[in-house]
């Protein structure tokens, strides 16, 4: 048996607190506080990072977002990076003011501004990858290449499988 079948195994276990007539899961077992732990787990790796090459987590996103796509609107890159309208604004602006983005209106539409990475922003990104990949193969040795493609997995099939039946 693989740890990740184990680990299934073992939570099929979990307990449940009672809250007068109702039961309710355990804390330990509530999914949205485990991905929020593991969410923190993992960017406690990388935070030390960016911070050394003076960016934020958000501001990683947004860069990273970018390196897919030659340009993309304000809303699209909202929806790739989960980063609401508001704070993608002020994101983006100050990444616009260090150079590392640039924001143009489509020829369209005035009001709509395609972003795009300038090569400033590429460079940023060329010199912090070394030390962001060394910290995926650390932890995928801490954790284990199966169990890591298992959590990969599971966790790319998740927004599919909890998306609404309409």
């Amino acid at each position: 048996m693989s740890r990740a079948e184990a680990l299934r195994a073992r939570g099929a276990d979990a307990g449940t607190a009672r809250l007068g007539d109702d039961a309710l899961r355990d804390f330990s077992r509530s999914l949205p506080m485990l991905l929020l732990r593991a969410h923190q787990s993992v960017m406690a790796e990388f935070r030390p990072v960016l911070r050394a090459h003076g960016i934020t987590e958000q501001q990683w996103r947004v860069l990273r977002a970018l390196t897919t796509a030659s340009s993309v609107r304000a809303t699209r890159l909202a929806e790739l990076t989960l980063i609401s309208g508001p704070s993608l604004t002020r994101i983006v602006k100050s990444l616009d003011e260090r150079g590392l983005v640039s924001r143009v209106a489509e020829a369209g539409d005035q009001r709509a501004r395609a972003i795009s990475i300038t090569a400033a922003g590429r460079r940023l990104i060329a010199t912090v990858a070394p030390d962001s990949e060394a910290r995926y193969r650390s932890i995928a040795t801490r954790i284990g290449e199966e169990d890591l493609g298992a959590i990969y997995a599971l966790l790319s099939e998740l927004p599919r499988r909890l998306k609404p039946v309409r």
